[in-house]
């Protein structure tokens, strides 16, 4: 398949916000790829690249050679020169991936240079997400998307799932079934803006019993035991084992022979309040020294949900069952503390003192339910408290893929008392309709001050209502802080920037979180 035709389809499937033509623009696509072809066509039009990383930096996509005139540059051809330059290490690397990088782009027409730069800098947004991809898949080969969901759960990923079965059909996909040691997609919750909310929408899925679970603001880890091996893996699916020793050992002391563990990895203070969640994060994503960081923030691990157990596969069975089995191998102060009730009113009383003791709220979950992963249904809801503050744009970036044309993630700042100034907190496009999207297009171009690429500079005059899960350490930002999943609620045109909340008030959201 010729990349052009891949541009194509993406094009298109970012220019239409019909879900149904989305899904019967890829499926064609899919049909039209070599089977060698699938799993790149795939992760190319989910907006990924089969390598993790390739080593390629901004600045190397910033000035491209002049562009071929004709398509001739193939799906392959990209793929093989990306997996070769993400095997460049050591001495001369950089300079032979900028090489490489150049390359491979004189090959590329002007559509194809933008949509490769869009790709490698994973700014291609085209409105191919996981779900429409599944239903594109089934539909292109025919298979029922329920088993193809599930074999895709159980694999992890979308890509090879897709290559089997475009390639053998449906009853291949029986061959993907769970294994120790190979990591599976998360289930994940939906959200509620309160308790009572939550639970009236978890006992719709089935019986008035639902389980409440502490929420905590740490990493969720996925923990593989085989005998004496045992992997941890994140939620995106990374193997980090290497970097977690003490959740290792701690595995090690179960009265188990094999398992699959759901759980949160959490780094706590002597008290056993949670630390800000950038100190566990920091604790997971770092490769050197492992030793010296655990002294200094030692990682603290509960499990909610059993997945196997010596030998059997247990994510089907009721939820009730699996947390019942988890209770009698992992003992209760390595479990995410639970309650299970009818009352909301107890519910909520729970939830109250989850958030008193630091946590980041609580999650609602069906007793019925099987371990349905990579879907945000109704059998688990979380709740948080929201924080929202009122904040002031400073610039604007163009949208892509469904935002193409809409001047759409915003640049926020708070003001700084001291000096009239506004200081940045971070950016967000989350939470726009499209009707929000046209009228601050036209009402921040008319503030415009100066451009530069896709971002425009504007007087510091709309404020806008934005809801966020907390405030974070970020060397990024001047003030040193950042807002957490930040979203906009909506603008406020009766307030001025003058009325807009302060730096000072985040600080104390800042404190509070720590």
């Amino acid at each position: 398949m010729l990349l052009s035709d891949l541009v194509d389809t993406s094009q298109a499937v970012g220019a239409t916000r019909s879900r149904s033509a989305k899904k019967a623009l890829i499926a064609d696509a899919l049909r039209r790829a070599a089977a060698d072809e699938v799993e790149t066509v795939v992760t190319y039009l989910s907006g990924e690249l089969r390598q993790r990383r390739t080593g390629i930096g901004w600045r190397t996509l910033q000035s491209p050679p002049p562009p071929a005139a004709e398509p001739g540059l193939s799906v392959a051809d990209v793929h093989d020169a990306l997996q070769h330059l993400s095997t460049l290490a050591g001495p001369g690397s950089q300079t032979a991936r900028q090489q490489g990088v150049a390359k491979l782009f004189a090959r590329a027409t002007a559509d194809e240079q933008s949509f490769l730069a869009r790709l490698v800098g994973g700014e291609l947004r085209q409105g191919a997400l996981d779900g429409v991809m599944v239903d594109a898949v089934a539909a292109a080969a025919e298979v029922p998307v329920a088993d193809l969901r599930r074999a895709v759960m159980l694999r992890g990923a979308t890509a090879p799932v897709a290559a089997v079965a475009l390639a053998s059909g449906a009853e291949a996909l029986s061959t993907f079934t769970l294994t120790v040691g190979q990591p599976l997609r998360p289930m994940l919750a939906a959200t509620a803006p309160d308790v009572e909310s939550a639970v009236t929408k978890v006992q719709s899925t089935g019986s008035a019993e639902v389980g409440v679970e502490w929420k905590l603001d740490g990493i969720r880890v996925q923990v593989h035991r085989a005998g004496d091996d045992v992997r941890v893996f994140t939620r995106s699916l990374d193997d980090i084992t290497g970097r977690v020793p003490e959740i290792v050992e701690s595995t090690l002391t179960l009265p188990v022979r094999s398992v699959v563990l759901d759980g949160e990895a959490i780094a706590l203070d002597p008290t056993g309040r949670a630390l800000p969640f950038q100190q566990t994060g920091a604790r997971t994503m770092s490769h050197v020294d492992v030793e010296t960081l655990r002294a200094r923030v030692p990682l603290s691990t509960y499990f909610f949900d059993l997945l196997h157990l010596d030998g059997t596969d247990v994510l089907d069975l009721p939820a009730a069952e699996r947390v019942a089995r988890l209770a009698e191998v992992v003992p209760e102060a390595s479990r995410v503390p639970r309650l299970h009730t009818t009352d909301a009113a107890a519910a909520q009383g729970f939830f109250a003192d989850a958030v008193a003791r630091g946590h980041e709220g609580v999650v609602v979950k069906g007793l019925d339910a099987p371990y349905d992963a990579g879907r945000r249904g109704a059998s688990w809801v979380k709740v948080k408290p929201r924080h929202t503050l009122d904040l002031v744009v400073l610039a604007v970036e163009w949208g892509h893929g469904r935002r193409q044309g809409w001047l759409s993630n915003l640049h926020l700042g708070a003001r700084d008392e001291e000096t009239g100034e506004f200081v940045m907190l971070g950016k967000t496009f989350k939470g726009l309709t499209d009707a929000m999207l046209g009228w601050q297009t036209e009402a921040l171009l008319a503030l415009e001050s100066s451009r530069s690429g896709e971002v425009v500079e504007v007087r510091p005059e709309l404020v806008v209502e934005i809801a966020f899960d907390g405030v974070q350490h970020s060397p990024r930002y001047p003030a040193g802080m950042a807002l957490r999943f930040a979203r906009v609620l909506r603008h406020r045109t009766d307030k001025t920037a003058a009325e807009a909340d302060t730096i000072a008030t985040v600080r104390a959201i800042y404190a509070g979180d720590g």
